[in-house]
């Protein structure tokens, strides 16, 4: 159902360093990422990132993907959203930059949460 989450961090670096150690006992290694902006950790059916954030928020900053069954129904979501009071965060389309097959949407929900759908898969 959760394909991944995303916590905003203070300190991308130190973050790392902390997840990198604290994971280990439970098998989880860094995946991916880009130094300065982000880190994907492998945690088995999903993956548990960190971001660096500009500064705090009055709100925790959460971003969580749910996948999707296919690319008309991460379509479906997003129009839902939006009709659902969310604003645009990025419509649906590929995301090359991700992965070869990655298609996603993004919205922000009513506390500016960034909530995505998506489907790493070719479309069928």
């Amino acid at each position: 159902m959760i394909d991944h989450v995303t916590v905003a961090v203070s300190d991308l670096a130190a973050s790392k360093l902390f997840y990198e150690k604290a994971f280990a006992p439970l098998g989880y290694q860094l995946s991916f990422g880009e130094e300065g902006v982000f880190w994907a950790f492998d945690i088995g059916d999903g993956l548990f990132e960190i971001m660096q954030s500009a500064s705090p928020g009055v709100l925790t900053r959460i971003h969580v993907a749910f996948r999707a069954r296919s690319h008309a129904e991460v379509d479906a979501f997003y129009q839902a959203a939006l009709a659902a009071g969310a604003t645009d965060n990025g419509a649906p389309g590929p995301r090359p930059a991700y992965t070869p097959n990655y298609y996603a949407a993004f919205v922000l929900d009513p506390n500016g949460y960034n909530i995505e759908a998506m489907i790493d898969a070719p479309k069928a």
